[in-house]
């Protein structure tokens, strides 16, 4: 199975680039800037365009939005409907959709229900399978169907690398994290699960801000059984930094 991320972006390939997936764009989020006095303009548009400019660089068949579509919680402000709505009926010409609700989701269904979105499909929270990889967004145990595939694509943690240069100064950089579970904790909750890599995918909004891996905990079950500090961890421009463990 291929699966290779894009260089320079957030995004992943799947089965030699016929399926494209992006995770947490948290459309909306500029309302809660806009809440503590910021104004922030909505990023939205750029998302679309950066997304377009993919879709016709790589041709993927089908879309993968791995959760965290939208942003406001529990409910759907004004704004993210129209958004949200406009983004699906853009989106879909490129290809199917495949929508993995996130913990930010609520509401979600009703947006798909209300726009002219033939070609988007709303999955259940506990992942699903397709060109043989599972995938799930992480707030939430995932299925034993996705947990039986060799890759598991997991979201929602916002990975980040914190790097600090020798005047102090301090940068975070989103990044890629590829490992593995700890098999006897794995067999524990799936007693037939593979023996599966899992790729923690960045978030696509730039305005997410993360979870530094090489000083924080991450987010969600799943990592809880993830051997965290032996993964991989990767810069989006493909430099391998090591271990978590090393740049601790």
């Amino acid at each position: 199975m291929m699966i290779q991320p894009v260089v320079d972006e957030p995004v992943l390939l799947v089965d030699d680039g016929r399926i494209l997936v992006v995770a947490d764009l948290h459309i909306g989020i500029e309302n809660d800037f806009k809440e503590h006095g910021l104004c922030v303009p909505s990023q939205t548009m750029d998302m679309t365009i950066r997304l377009l400019s993919l879709f016709r660089k790589y041709r993927p068949r089908e879309i993968v939005l791995l959760g965290d579509v939208k942003h406001n919680i529990p409910s759907l402000t004004s704004q993210e409907r129209v958004d949200v709505k406009r983004f699906f009926e853009t989106i879909q010409r490129y290809g199917v959709v495949h929508v993995l609700p996130g913990n930010h989701d609520g509401g979600i269904k009703k947006i798909v229900s209300m726009s002219s979105t033939s070609k988007v499909m709303v999955h259940p929270s506990d992942g699903f399978v397709i060109g043989g990889v599972g995938f799930v967004h992480g707030h939430r145990w995932p299925s034993s169907e996705v947990m039986g595939c060799e890759y598991v694509v997991v979201a929602h943690t916002h990975p980040t690398v914190m790097l600090r240069d020798r005047m102090g100064y301090m940068a975070f950089e989103p990044c890629w994290l590829k490992g593995r579970f700890f098999l006897n904790q794995l067999r524990r909750r799936y007693p037939d699960a593979a023996d599966p890599y899992v790729v923690v995918m960045p978030a696509f909004n730039p305005l997410c801000g993360g979870i530094a891996v090489n000083k924080e905990q991450l987010l969600g079950p799943i990592v809880r059984i993830m051997d965290v500090e032996n993964a991989e961890v990767y810069l989006l421009d493909g430099s391998c930094l090591g271990r978590v463990r090393d740049i601790r």
